[in-house]
C-alpha cells in the first residue's frame, strides 16, 4: 500500500536524522556516557586470619562460628604448662643474678675496710722502719767510739733489714687491696650484664606465655575456625578469620574504557544480587593503581610472540554510605551491579 504524500515526505526529512544520530551514536567513546556500570563487582572486608604465635595444644576455645567478637577478647588458649616453667626458670636466673650482685657489692664494702687496714699497717711499718733506722744509726755511731758492742750493731743491722722488709711486704698488700678492687668492679659489670640478660630471658619467656591467651585483634564476625580443643597447632598457622562487616565495601573492575571521567567522590547505585529490590547508595572511594593482571604471578609479555589487544580492568573502591538498614545484611563476596553517577 502506498503511502501519502505527507507521510513520505515525513520519513524522507528524519531518515537523515536517524542515519545520523545513530553514526554518533555508534561512535560514541564508552567514557562519554553519564553512568558507568559494571557486573564484575564484590563486597569486601579488610579480614583479618588469627594464627597462634606459639606451637602447643590447645586447651579451650571460647567462640563459636558466625559469632561476633570485640578486639581484645579472648578466642582460645593454648595449654600453658611448658611456658610457665620457662617463667619461673628465667626468674630464678634473674633472683640468682641479683644475689651475685649483692654479694659483689658487699665484698666491695668491705673491700674498702681491707684497704684501710692495709695502709694502717704501712703506716705501722713505716713507723718501725724509722725506728729501726735510728738505732741503727746510734749503734753505730757507738760502736766507733768504743762505747757500743759489735753485736748491738748488728742487731740493729739485722732489725733494719726486717722492718724494711716488712715495709715492702705491707706495701704490697695495700697494692694487691685495690687491684682486687677493679677485679671485684669487673665482676660486678660481668653480673650486671649477666642479669641484663637474664631480664631479657625472663621478658621474652613472659612474653610467649602471654601468647597462649589467643585474642582478637579487631571487632568483627568469626568465619573459617578450624581449632578445636586437644589439637596440637603450630605457630603461624591460620586458625580462624575475623570479618568486619560494619566495614565492608565494593570491589568493582571496571573496563579501562570506562574509567576516563570517573573520580573520587562520585556518587554509586549499587544493586546486590542477594538483595533484589534493596539499591544501596555509594561513594567512589578510590581508583586502584594498577589493572588486575598487572599483579598475577605470571604476567603478559605483550612485546613478545603474537599480540592480541585486549581490554584490562581496573579495581575502583566502593565505599557504602552509612545509615542504611540494608548493608547490615552484605556478606563478603555477594555480587553486585554499581553504577556510577558520572554527571
Amino acid at each position: 500500500m502506498a503511502l501519502p504524500m505527507k507521510a513520505k515526505i515525513i520519513v524522507a526529512l528524519l531518515s537523515p536524522v536517524v542515519v545520523i544520530s545513530s553514526v554518533l551514536c555508534l561512535n560514541r567513546h564508552e567514557s562519554r556516557a553519564s553512568t558507568q556500570s559494571t557486573n564484575d563487582a564484590y563486597v569486601q572486608a579488610d579480614f583479618t586470619m588469627v594464627a597462634s604465635q606459639v606451637s602447643g595444644v590447645v586447651e579451650d576455645v571460647l567462640i563459636e562460628d558466625n559469632q561476633h567478637v570485640k578486639k581484645g577478647q579472648m578466642l582460645a588458649t593454648i595449654d600453658d604448662r611448658d611456658f610457665v616453667v620457662a617463667v619461673n626458670a628465667a626468674k630464678a636466673q634473674v633472683s640468682s643474678a641479683q644475689a651475685t650482685i649483692a654479694g659483689l657489692k658487699a665484698r666491695l664494702m668491705q673491700q674498702g675496710s681491707t684497704i684501710r687496714q692495709a695502709q694502717a699497717a704501712v703506716a705501722a711499718s713505716e713507723a718501725a722502719l724509722k725506728l729501726a733506722k735510728t738505732n741503727h744509726k746510734r749503734y753505730r755511731n757507738l760502736a766507733k767510739d768504743g762505747s757500743g758492742t759489735v753485736q748491738a750493731l748488728q742487731q740493729s743491722e739485722a732489725q733494719l733489714n726486717i722492718q724494711q722488709a716488712a715495709r715492702e711486704k705491707s706495701q704490697a698488700g695495700l697494692e694487691s687491696a685495690r687491684q682486687q678492687v677493679d677485679i671485684l668492679k669487673a665482676d660486678l659489670a660481668k653480673v650486671e650484664a649477666a642479669l641484663a640478660q637474664a631480664r631479657s630471658a625472663e621478658a621474652a619467656s613472659e612474653l610467649k606465655l602471654s601468647y597462649t591467651r589467643i585474642v582478637a585483634p579487631i571487632s568483627g564476625t568469626v568465619g573459617k575456625k578450624s581449632v578445636r580443643i586437644g589439637s596440637f597447632i603450630h605457630a603461624g598457622k591460620p586458625l580462624l578469620a575475623i570479618v568486619p562487616l560494619d566495614a565492608v565495601y565494593i570491589r568493582a573492575n571496571f573496563r579501562e574504557t570506562q574509567l576516563a571521567r570517573v573520580q573520587e567522590g562520585q556518587t554509586v547505585d549499587i544493586e546486590v544480587d542477594a538483595l533484589p529490590g534493596d539499591e544501596l547508595k555509594g561513594t567512589v572511594d578510590s581508583l586502584g593503581p594498577a589493572s588486575g593482571a598487572s599483579y598475577s604471578l605470571l604476567a603478559p609479555h605483550n612485546a613478545t610472540g603474537n599480540f592480541t589487544k585486549i581490554v584490562q580492568r581496573l579495581p575502583v573502591r566502593i565505599r557504602i554510605d552509612p545509615g542504611q538498614p540494608s548493608a547490615a545484611k552484605l556478606r563478603v563476596g555477594m555480587s553486585t551491579t554499581p553504577t556510577i553517577r558520572i554527571e
